[in-house]
């Protein structure tokens, strides 16, 4: 029995760490599941306190399964066992799982065969923190091959980049680790102001550089005329790469940084080995004649559209689950937050 064959960096230790990092609100922990002797499964468990003294339990892109197995629903069984006797120890009100398995999409995403959360008696979540649609391009190819998936225009703008002397710098290599989250941080601010999302405080992409490694998650910038114009945040493991957080200065849009820098860190993983790069998030995507559609009032629907550019597959996941250990607590905490007081 082998684990389920993608997985992400969202299962590893070092992720936990990095969760954990963020203050006292946060802990986790790591289940393995045993068979014959060898690892046949297992899960990260994160923890997040609440009000009253409760906490919640969160499992990100897992757990780790080999779900066309035969034996997935007793892995599941014993796992959920060893679940609830955590979850009696930390007081938890809920288990939430975010699936790293899909409803549509490349066969390794592959989704669980006659496999039904519901049997185990999840119910949909009333929140995620994972995006459920996303692109994924395939890279275990040439460099010519992987060009000729994009967009002509995704192309065009990577040479257009290179062109106009656009350089890729790298955390620790080119820049000191933390100017260049400094810098990154500030790119976030404006883009966050531009666009209208919320980011992060600069300690926590310094946290996860540091907490993952160069091995598993690195910064790119892009460098023009000695300015920082744009960067982003990438992290490698396994089969999967994942293009994770992304910012850049409004002012200097007409040399493309964006395309260059996307293009470097997909080179980084074809030469790492992995198969698949994450563009991590798109607006729902309807496939019609070979072009992929979305609502354009979507929120995310100009990344959507810069993302598009690079070509790649259409991969919805499994929405997130929930498993009540509490209903009374639950339903108190769930008109709380409605109330606004959580």
């Amino acid at each position: 029995m082998a684990l389920h064959s993608l997985g992400s960096v969202h299962q590893l230790s070092s992720w936990g760490q990095f969760q954990a990092s963020k203050g006292t609100e946060w802990g986790f922990w790591i289940l393995a599941l045993f068979w014959e002797g060898k690892i046949c499964g297992g899960a990260l468990i994160l923890r997040r306190r609440l009000p009253l003294g409760r906490c919640w339990l969160y499992i990100p892109k897992g757990p780790l399964l080999n779900y066309a197995d035969s034996m997935v629903k007793d892995q599941m069984n014993v796992l959920l066992q060893e679940l609830r006797n955590l979850g009696k120890r930390e007081k938890a009100v809920y288990l939430r799982v975010e699936p790293g398995l899909l409803k549509h999409g490349p066969t390794d995403f592959a989704p669980a065969e006659n496999f039904a959360w519901h049997n185990f008696g999840f119910r949909p979540a009333h929140a995620h923190y994972q995006p459920e649609h996303t692109l994924v391009l395939e890279i275990d190819k040439n460099e010519k091959e992987i060009l000729d998936q994009m967009k002509p225009k995704g192309r065009y703008n990577i040479k257009l980049a290179e062109k106009k002397g656009v350089k890729v710098l790298e955390a620790g290599n080119s820049l000191p680790l933390k100017d260049a989250v400094r810098s990154f941080h500030q790119l976030l601010l404006e883009t966050t102001s531009r666009d209208g999302f919320a980011g992060h405080p600069e300690i926590y992409y310094l946290e996860m550089l540091q907490k993952l490694g160069q091995k598993q998650a690195r910064l790119y910038l892009a460098q023009w005329e000695d300015k920082i114009i744009a960067g982003i945040l990438v992290t490698f493991y396994r089969n999967l790469a994942i293009y994770y957080f992304g910012a850049s200065a409004s002012q200097y849009r007409n040399v493309m940084a964006p395309y260059l820098l996307q293009w470097e860190a997909i080179k980084t993983a074809q030469k790492n080995g992995q198969k698949w790069y994450d563009f991590l998030g798109t607006a729902p995507l309807k496939d019609e004649d070979g072009e992929f559609k979305y609502d354009s009032r979507h929120a995310w629907a100009g990344v959507t559209e810069f993302k598009l550019k690079f070509g790649g597959k259409k991969v919805d996941f499994y929405p997130a689950q929930e498993l009540i250990y509490r209903p009374l607590f639950y339903w108190l905490i769930r008109l709380r937050k409605k109330l606004g007081r959580g």
